[in-house]
């Protein structure tokens, strides 16, 4: 398993980013190779993604998520097998650092060189600073959930 932690600072409001980010059928606007992102229920996703024409279909579910603070999610099908999270920090009333912190499993040769090489990595990175011009180019968020979810439960 690979840990890959990057962060960025995004300049709306704490609620702004978290709202946005509970948005999960907009990731394909700013996460690279995310094709679709269905959202099955409160808990519940299905992707599929196409990265260096591998084409890969999975669930995930949130297993922590706390409105203003953080989302974890881990993989429960598919090939792609990964949790990680997501939290929320406030650094003033219009700025907010996003910290992501994302364990990989590299699935075949292809994914275990480009883990090795530092692609997942940089993946990340590039997908944090989509989203930061993402939401600060709309300046206000596409929807919301402020639900409760508790590991376990």
């Amino acid at each position: 398993m690979s840990t890959t932690m990057e962060s960025v600072d995004v300049d709306v409001p704490l609620h702004t980013a978290y709202n946005q980010w509970t948005q999960f059928e907009e990731f394909p606007n700013f996460m690279e190779g995310v094709e679709q992102v269905r959202q099955i229920d409160d808990r519940h996703n299905h992707w599929v993604t196409n990265v260096a024409g591998a084409r890969r279909e999975f669930d995930t579910e949130i297993v922590d998520q706390l409105p203003d603070e953080r989302v974890a999610w881990r993989t429960t099908s598919g090939e792609v097998k990964q949790k990680g999270v997501v939290t929320f920090q406030r650094l003033d009333d219009t700025h907010t650092r996003i910290n992501l912190a994302l364990d990989v499993e590299p699935h075949g040769v292809a994914e275990k060189t480009a883990d090795m090489a530092g692609i997942i990595s940089r993946r990340a990175k590039g997908d944090l600073k989509r989203f930061k011009h993402y939401i600060e180019e709309r300046g206000h968020e596409t929807g919301a959930w402020r639900g409760r979810i508790t590991p376990g439960g």
